[in-house]
């Protein structure tokens, strides 16, 4: 790919994310995001999104292999979103390119005993990516300010000692959640959030492909369709979610999902703007080394 062609792709990647980010929560609200927006593209645009995605998952491989090569800094990335909002899709997607050994994936379901043992950061912390590596979480810490302030009978499970659990557990846990953000940066983590933001209408709609199509009846539970009763607390968790930790330096991006292959694009984009943002590198080679390499040269030719 020429240099000219590689950074018309990064700026158009930076044109696709940045209507999604929010980088500062203060005032922010979820109805100010559209699920079905496509920012002006429809569905004949869909073809040329997969050409764009393609060139996009091959910039991506390159600029993770520098980082990988480079190793130091970790990229975080977090998805969150109600069910069917189509993380799994999203991941399978846009890391379809990255090499395995550089990127790791984590899905956090309901918490073990174990987990519930520690603190709620806990269970996340320990699978945190190493330097050179794209970490995923699907699901993370977040849910405890989602699923559980929903649900706060969870708390009970936690064995919380009950002085420590009141009315500004919420807030509290949201500082918890920015200073361990800030932390993590600090110490080389890139993080980047992602909620694929679904409407109740499309979510519905893709229950009914589970339950109507044998091959994706797996994917079904009759859990979904209780948690779907809760879709106004849910909204308004997510909401105080971003609003309360989206920051400059550990932003949130609110990603309308009713399109796939939209969601796609702008998740793609905003990984690519953030690696592309990073100056990656491959090490420099001495001149010690480089003598050492002719040597070598040398050597092989001589066989």
């Amino acid at each position: 790919m020429a240099p000219s062609e590689r950074d018309e792709i990064l700026q158009r990647a930076r044109g696709f994310c940045a209507p999604f980010r929010i980088a500062d929560g203060d005032g922010f609200r979820l109805s100010s995001i559209n699920p079905g927006d496509t920012l002006s593209l429809d569905a004949g645009d869909k073809p040329e999104s997969k050409r764009v995605l393609a060139e996009g998952v091959e910039i991506l491989a390159e600029l993770q292999d520098r980082l990988y090569a480079q190793d130091r800094w970790a990229v975080l990335l977090i998805f969150q979103a109600m069910d069917a909002a189509g993380k799994d899709g999203t991941i399978k997607h846009v890391m379809s390119g990255v090499n395995p050994q550089g990127c790791q994936v984590t899905s956090f379901k309901a918490p073990s005993a174990l987990d519930l043992d520690h603190d709620f950061l806990w269970r996340c912390n320990r699978c945190l990516p190493e330097r050179g590596r794209i970490g995923i979480f699907n699901r993370s810490y977040y849910e405890e300010t989602l699923v559980v302030r929903v649900h706060p009978e969870m708390l009970a499970r936690q064995s919380i000692p009950p002085e420590l659990v009141g009315k500004d557990i919420w807030q509290q846990r949201y500082r918890d959640i920015r200073q361990y953000e800030e932390y993590l940066t600090n110490n080389g983590v890139v993080i980047r959030k992602f909620f694929l933001h679904v409407s109740r209408r499309e979510q519905k709609k893709r229950f009914l492909e589970r339950l109507d199509q044998p091959e994706k009846n797996w994917k079904f539970s009759l859990n979904d369709i209780k948690e779907r009763a809760y879709w106004e607390d849910y909204m308004q968790a997510y909401e105080a979610m971003v609003r309360h930790t989206a920051s400059k330096r550990a932003p949130w991006y609110v990603v309308p999902a009713d399109n796939k292959w939209f969601t796609r694009l702008v998740v793609a984009a905003a990984v690519i703007d953030t690696l592309a943002s990073l100056e990656l590198n491959y090490p420099t080679v001495s001149e010690a080394m480089r003598a050492e390499l002719q040597i070598a040269r040398e050597q092989l030719m001589a066989e």
